[in-house]
């Protein structure tokens, strides 16, 4: 007993060291990540009534939780959600019930994906936030609450998958459940395709999708009487069902199937006043011969939808595309017969309501009688060839064409129905393929790039034909010929009310006026330029941005480099609304939405803006109180920290606010406070396992001058654990300018590239990003010119060992770091990611994910030359990392993939063979089937881990591990891979 007693007194302190070790924080790896828990930020959301919060807890690898927290209180619950990045939930309301999906558990999802078959099914559970009681509903699909009104919960169950393949005449259509929150009592009603309540909440319009269409229609169901009416009822399909905006209609398209044609014929379907006595109005264009174009159908490809005064429909309409035609033993093609018999010919002009005189009649019998003739092509049976023809007149690539394909083969015109005369508009055609309707719908703007699509896609400059289309009239006039977009800033922009609009040109903003037809250069007189100066690409007087119209449409909110100006409509006045900001080097960087369906910002109400430190890198949230005249003059700063604050947002129905605050080494995390942001409190709780973990110990603002003479400035974080007087190893990342992540908080995950600097501070190192601006026809020199002397200001904080450096980029920084290495010996290790390597064959080749040419991007875009090679050798040579290669002499990591569609894989081909060539120490990773990025899971793991594994080995002196050592031969890497999965 004695022996006993003697020895576990020795072991106490044994005991103590072994609980203090367990507890201590430690470097987080990257097998740490896949369940590493976070908080889904875009997700933090308040209820209507401002009383609770909610906001979806996930992992790349675990299971969720839905966390539910009353505000100013201690009840908190916590719900799972199974695997899911983007788990869904909505607040009633009245903010007094939840409603969220919980999915399939991570191993039951990863079970599936290795032996697939197996239906996996969402649940569904409905909260009652006062009690906490909870219905589940099984195989849920879509689900709403009832508006306004907060009584029903309407879920749309999706039906088990059959065994057998699905038939064309199968219906879509699940169990539509309408639930009474009340009483919990449940309304079935069965194959409901789409459904929709209108925002009071009292009516409910949904579509059946029957097996054999079946009871196909639109119905309308009455929530206070459980009441079901039909709207219309046919044998076609019903879909796009859509309310008009706090009107009481709704629009929906009915469909139905040709032999003839590929593509489904549409019917546009509108009813109004349909809480009293219902008003159904149908457009088919088979009974508008005279004015429905030939050989067109209404396209199932976009919503249809009411205008505001309920006088007009608008919807798409797209051409018809025949079936192919099958050949006979003569040669000739056989027809499909599309010559109707005389006596429907007559019975469709009879139905035909377009059809009021003899003129009329007489075109639609010509018509009729066209259509009649069969369309006889010879016919070929012989094995065709699979090609393209590339011409020098294509206005857009054939690879551009294939990227487009199905875009171009859906896209639709837009047209519009008059309902009291049922007179069919055409509004645009083939060259006017853009066209936006302003608000009110009096007015459209069509754009034609027709005349210059050639040369847009050549050399990046932007330049359109703008008409305006009366909406009552249907008349098209040319506003604009030629019309200069050097950035989107300039593009127009309309009034609430419809009847102007404001747009840039030649470094000045103009207000249009519809009613007078008169422009006003409503920038001219102020006391400040709206060019933006600090954009440094090839274009001609890019402008600042337009935050917004006023709600009465007199006032337009224009930001400069610095401050917001409010100017009059008319151009009468201009007043500097913050006054401080280019004094005092603040940028008023944009207005928040506070109500999210206004029109435009309210005059006689506080608007919200978020300004930033250009030199501080502090930010906030101001205020602009309304004057007697428009806004007044004056912020009054409510929040303004050294952190990275933003994502303002109130809850619908009460004066609650919520914003987010987050910093380098501190993950974001959301307060609420009143109107005035005052007694901020944090009710979220992110990042629940950081405890475990080291992170970086604070960040530093680092000032530099370039050697072009431009005062920039570099974001340096501490490593964890951080001593002041010892210097760490360093990795340099860049990509333009980026030291407003200052304050960012980089969440520790997988990304697309293997890069995370909260990883690498976790590991001891420290990360230094600096700014990086351009000169014309030097993009590279421009890395050069920048992040040297960047690096040399960072060395003399202490912090840097200066013979421990690595640099890492990827696509646009991944061609800076393959620059940068021909140019300086500093850096002891480089990982370039996509990088460009060849500007000159570079400028011909093709961005991939887009299909058009990377000219356009090389002149007018990143690549800031002024013209191409031929005209610019010497910039195109000496920018370019390949023809610099005998210099490099720091080894090299790339990451190139074989379907990159943004950087040709022969890039990373190029320099790599260069490399070897001149036996230069290069790795290159090719992840097969990857594009620009990593997008799988393993591939990112394995990526993530290997350039970790490379900078420790050349920036810490670690082992290097035999794929850097030595390499790997293909014999042997499927046993290396299975070696290193996690």
């Amino acid at each position: 007993m004695i022996k006993k007693a003697l020895l576990a007194f020795l072991l106490l302190p044994c005991a103590a060291a072994f609980s203090q070790a367990k507890q201590e924080a430690k470097p987080m790896s990257w097998k740490d990540v896949p369940g590493w828990r976070s908080i889904s930020n875009f997700q933090v959301t308040l209820s209507p009534n401002g009383q609770w919060a909610a906001y979806p807890i996930t992992a790349a690898e675990a299971d969720g939780e839905l966390v539910v927290k009353k505000l100013n209180d201690t009840v908190e619950r916590k719900y799972p959600v199974g695997y899911s990045s983007f788990p869904q939930f909505s607040f009633s309301e009245d903010g007094k019930w939840l409603v969220y999906k919980e999915s399939a558990k991570f191993r039951e999802v990863k079970a599936n994906e290795k032996m697939p078959g197996k239906q996996l099914f969402d649940k569904l559970y409905l909260i009652d936030l006062a009690t906490n009681k909870k219905t589940e509903i099984e195989r849920a699909g879509a689900f709403s609450f009832n508006g306004k009104a907060a009584t029903h919960l309407a879920v749309r169950t999706v039906k088990e998958r059959s065994a057998a393949p699905p038939r064309p005449e199968d219906g879509q259509g699940g169990d539509l459940l309408i639930i009474e929150l009340g009483t919990g009592k449940t309304t079935n009603i069965g194959n409901v395709g789409e459904f929709s309540f209108n925002k009071a909440g009292n009516l409910m319009a949904y579509t059946v999708d029957a097996t054999n269409k079946s009871g196909n229609g639109l119905y309308l169901y009455t929530v206070s009487s459980r009441q079901t009416s039909v709207l219309d009822n046919d044998k076609l399909s019903y879909k796009f069902l859509v309310w008009a905006d706090d009107k009481d209609a709704v629009a929906v398209l009915k469909t139905k199937k040709d032999e003839k044609y590929k593509t489904d014929k549409g019917i546009v379907l509108g009813v109004k006043n349909i809480a009293t006595t219902p008003t159904v109005f149908t457009y088919d264009p088979e009974k508008d011969s005279l004015n429905f174009p030939a050989k067109m159908t209404v396209s199932g490809n976009r919503r249809p939808y009411w205008s505001d005064d309920l006088t007009k429909v608008f919807f798409g309409i797209a051409p018809l595309e025949l079936v192919k035609k099958e050949a006979d033993t003569t040669g000739k093609a056989k027809a499909t017969p599309v010559k109707e018999p005389d006596s429907l010919v007559l019975v469709r002009i009879k139905a035909d309501t377009s059809i009021k005189t003899v003129a009329d009649l007489k075109r639609a019998l010509d018509k009729a009688e066209a259509k009649g003739k069969p369309e006889v092509k010879p016919a070929n049976d012989a094995t065709k060839p699979d090609m393209n023809i590339w011409h020098w007149q294509d206005k857009r690539l054939q690879s551009r064409q294939q990227v487009t394909e199905m875009q171009d083969k859906n896209f639709s015109y837009v047209a519009m129905v008059d309902v009291a005369t049922n007179k069919f508009t055409q509004l645009n055609d083939g060259n006017m393929r853009s066209l936006s309707i302003m608000p009110k719908q009096f007015f459209a703007m069509g754009e034609d790039v027709d005349a210059y699509e050639l040369d847009q896609n050549l050399d990046g400059q932007s330049y359109s034909d703008l008409y305006i289309i009366n909406l009552k009239t249907g008349a098209k006039t040319k506003f604009k010929e030629r019309f200069y977009r050097p950035s989107f800033t300039s593009t127009p922009r309309p009034s609430p009310d419809g009847m102007k609009f404001v747009y840039g040109e030649d470094g000045h903003y103009y207000v249009y006026d519809l009613a007078t037809n008169a422009a006003i250069n409503i920038t001219e007189k102020v006391a400040t330029s709206f060019v933006n100066s600090e954009d440094d690409h090839n274009v001609t007087k890019p402008l600042t941005s337009v935050i917004g119209w006023s709600s009465d449409s007199k006032y337009i909110l224009i930001r400069d480099l610095w401050d917001i100006w409010q100017i009059a409509a008319n151009g009468s006045s201009a007043v500097n609304l913050t006054l401080n900001g280019k004094k005092e080097q603040i940028r008023y960087a944009g207005r928040y939405t506070i109500d999210e369906e206004e029109k435009g910002f309210d005059l006689k109400k506080k608007n919200y803006f978020r300004i930033y430190g250009e030199w501080t890198k502090k930010s906030g949230v101001v205020t602009i109180d309304p004057g007697t005249n428009g806004l007044k003059p004056g912020a009054t700063v409510l929040v303004w920290e050294d952190a990275s604050v933003g994502g303002l947002v109130k809850a619908k129905n009460a004066n609650v606010f919520m914003f987010a605050k987050e910093d380098f080494n501190k993950p974001t995390e959301f307060f609420t406070a009143n109107d005035k942001l005052a007694d901020a409190v944090q009710f979220t709780k992110n990042t629940p396992d950081a405890a475990k973990y080291k992170w970086s110990a604070g960040v530093q603002l680092v000032n530099y001058v370039s050697d072009k003479g431009d005062t920039l400035q570099g974001a340096l974080f501490l490593p964890a654990g951080y001593e002041k007087g010892k210097k760490y190893p360093t990795v340099v990342y860049y990509y333009e300018k980026l030291s407003q992540t200052l304050h960012s908080y980089s969440n520790p995950g997988f990304s697309g590239t293997g890069w995370n600097p909260t990883m690498y501070t976790s590991n001891g190192y420290a990360v230094f990003i600096p700014d990086i601006v351009y000169k014309m026809d030097d993009p590279g020199m421009s890395a050069v010119w920048c992040v040297l002397p960047a690096v040399k200001a960072a060395i003399q904080t202490g912090v840097i060992d200066e013979t421990k450096i690595g640099i890492h980029g990827h696509s646009w920084g991944g061609y800076q770091t393959a620059y940068l290495i021909t140019q300086t010996n500093m850096f002891k290790a480089a990982a370039a990611g996509a990088p460009l390597t060849n500007m000159v064959s570079m400028y011909d080749l093709i961005y991939w994910n887009s299909g058009g040419g990377n000219m356009a991007i090389f002149e007018a875009s990143q690549g800031r030359f002024k013209g191409g090679p031929w005209e610019n050798w010497d910039s195109y040579l000496r920018n370019s990392p390949v023809y610099h290669v005998k210099k490099v002499n720091t080894p090299l990591l790339m990451l190139h993939n074989d379907k990159d569609g943004a950087v040709d894989f022969t890039q990373g081909i190029e320099y790599y063979n260069a490399l070897r060539r001149l036996k230069k120490p290069v790795v290159m990773m090719q992840y097969k089937g990857e594009n620009h990025g990593l997008a799988k899971m393993e591939n990112r793991k394995d990526y993530s881990v290997r350039m970790m594994e490379f900078f420790d080995h050349y920036l810490k002196g670690k082992e290097a591990p035999e794929w850097l050592k030595n390499g790997i031969d293909r014999s042997k890497l499927p046993e290396h891979l299975e070696d290193r999965a996690f």
